[in-house]
C-alpha cells in the first residue's frame, strides 16, 4: 500500500453511529465494507479526530466528523460514575467496621464532593475541549490499586 492510500479513510454513518474504514490494499477493495446504498465519503487520516474517548458521541456533518455536545458529556458522566464506583468499593467495606467506619465515611463524603464539582463541570462544558480537559483532570490508579487525586 502507497503513503497515499495508507493516508486515506472512508467514514460514514450507520444509524447513529459513525463508521471509520481503514483501506487494507485500495479505497474500492474497503468499500466492500461501507453497505449498500450508505452514502460515504474518502478522508484524509488527518481528518479523523486523535481524541477517541468521544467516539461514540461521532456525528456525520456536511462532509466532517463532529463531536455531539450532549452525547459527550453523556459518556463523560458514565466515565464519572465508574470511577466513583471504584474509588467507594473499597470504602463500602470499611465503613461496616465499626472502627473504620467514620474514617471511611470522611473518605466517602471527599469523594462525593470532588464528583459533585466534576458533575457540575461536565454539565456546564459547551466544547470537546472543555470536555477532554475535565477527562485529564479526573483523577487515575496507579497500579498498585492506589488512587491519585
Amino acid at each position: 500500500m502507497g503513503d497515499e492510500m495508507s493516508n486515506k479513510r472512508i467514514i460514514y454513518a450507520d444509524q447513529d453511529e459513525v463508521r471509520v474504514v481503514v483501506p487494507a490494499s485500495t479505497i474500492e477493495a474497503a468499500l466492500k465494507d461501507v453497505p449498500e446504498g450508505a452514502a460515504y465519503e474518502i478522508v484524509d487520516s488527518a481528518d479523523i479526530p486523535a481524541y477517541r474517548t468521544f467516539r461514540n458521541a461521532w456525528q456525520l456533518i456536511c462532509k466532517q466528523i463532529k463531536t455531539d455536545i450532549p452525547r459527550a458529556k453523556t459518556i463523560s458522566h458514565e466515565f464519572r460514575r465508574q470511577e466513583r464506583r471504584e474509588r467507594f468499593a473499597p470504602l463500602d467495606i470499611e465503613t461496616s467496621i465499626p472502627a473504620k467506619a467514620a474514617a471511611a465515611e470522611k473518605k466517602r463524603q471527599k469523594i462525593r464532593d470532588a464528583d459533585a464539582i466534576l458533575q457540575a463541570d461536565i454539565d456546564n462544558a459547551k466544547t470537546e475541549s472543555e470536555l477532554k480537559s475535565l477527562h485529564d483532570a479526573i483523577p487515575f490508579r496507579l497500579p498498585n490499586g492506589r488512587w491519585v487525586l
